[in-house]
């Protein structure tokens, strides 16, 4: 289970992000497209990090919302 961020771009599309895996980041142009996305993002992430027999990083992410 890894925590994920999703917002909206600048060009309208939906960004989703996995912070726990470096560079784990795809969109789609709805909420769901996006989920979908970033869900098989992290598979392949994970399974090309297992088949080099490279360590999986743990889930670290904690996030505050702060309004400035």
């Amino acid at each position: 289970m890894r925590q994920m961020l999703l917002y909206r771009g600048e060009d309208g599309f939906w960004i989703a992000e996995c912070p726990s895996l470096p560079g784990c980041v795809t969109q789609g142009e709805t909420q769901e497209a996006a989920l979908a996305h970033i869900r098989e993002a992290v598979q392949a992430y994970v399974g090309a990090l297992q088949a080099d027999n490279l360590p999986v990083p743990e889930e670290h992410f904690d996030a505050r919302l702060v309004n400035v």
